[in-house]
């Protein structure tokens, strides 16, 4: 459970999968698919969608909330779960080097761009997956984490399964496209919450707008950090079989005597979408 908000701390947590056109500027360049994706069916409907409050739990708004999709870049939340956790146990620290090597130098962009045998610290490769979302630094992580980036998969799904994400699979760190990797809308909400709430001190890194690395200035894809008062995070991604995907949550005292901590869940693979579209019933005024 989440520790009780104060009342200048009221929360809106949210995590949406796809927000098309007026998202299309947060995302990375598209990323070429190795293997064949799993053709959804093209008469679903394909928005999904999810609201929780994160406090209880209770599920405040769901639309195909459990129908697959795929998770696009979102999926890196759970390989910093991972990493967050490692950090927590004592088997990694932030000064620890997290090392290229040449199967992840190999990644489709986004990515850092570090050369075979190159490194960087844990701090920095953190930063480079929340704000670039840099998959090559994601392959990195899982390898320096269990050794090889398929094992780091394995324990994604299982850490994924143990947190109620019944419905997800996943088998690389990037999310980089793979018809075999799914999730939900749901499971993504789940996530979301889980990763707030089991490691609030490191989710500052992803209200992180840019960081300098070695000596270049590297800005974020989530634009609302700055465009709407009082988000913080969560992540953007997008590849051309899920759509633009992006990861929401935001702080905001709106009431002098309430607290309010939601997670909103959205996908939708279209070029086209009302801005934080399922978010007007629930949220207040000024957030809309």
């Amino acid at each position: 459970m989440f520790a009780k908000l104060t009342p200048a701390r009221s929360v809106l947590a949210a995590v949406g999968l796809a927000l098309a056109t007026l998202f299309s500027a947060l995302a990375p360049a598209p990323a070429s698919a190795a293997i064949p994706y799993l053709q959804l069916n093209a008469s679903e409907p394909k928005y999904a969608a999810i609201v929780i409050d994160a406090n209880s739990g209770e599920v405040l708004y769901d639309k195909r909330a459990d129908s697959p999709r795929y998770p696009a870049s979102v999926t890196k939340v759970m390989t910093l779960y991972l990493t967050f956790e490692a950090l927590g146990e004592g088997r990694l620290k932030l000064t620890d080097r997290v090392v290229m090597s040449p199967r992840a130098a190999a990644q489709a962009p986004t990515k850092i761009g570090l050369r075979p045998g190159d490194s960087m610290s844990v701090d920095e490769a953190i930063k480079a997956m929340t704000v670039k979302s840099a998959n090559d630094v994601a392959v990195a992580m899982a390898e320096r984490l269990a050794g090889s980036e398929s094992r780091f998969a394995a324990l994604m799904t299982l850490r994924g399964q143990e947190l109620g994400m019944r419905n997800s699979r996943f088998v690389n760190a990037s999310g980089l496209p793979d018809s075999r990797q799914i999730s939900t809308a749901r499971d993504l909400a789940i996530l979301s919450r889980a990763i707030m709430r089991d490691f609030p001190q490191y989710y500052s890194y992803f209200s992180v707008r840019g960081f300098t690395f070695r000596g270049n200035y590297i800005k974020g894809h989530n634009r609302l950090l700055d465009s709407m008062d009082g988000f913080d995070g969560l992540k953007t991604g997008y590849t051309n079989a899920s759509g633009f995907n992006i990861a929401i949550s935001g702080v905001r005292a709106f009431w002098t005597l309430m607290s309010w901590r939601l997670t909103l869940a959205l996908w939708r693979r279209v070029s086209t979408i009302a801005p934080i579209i399922a978010t007007s019933r629930i949220m207040p005024d000024s957030w809309k």
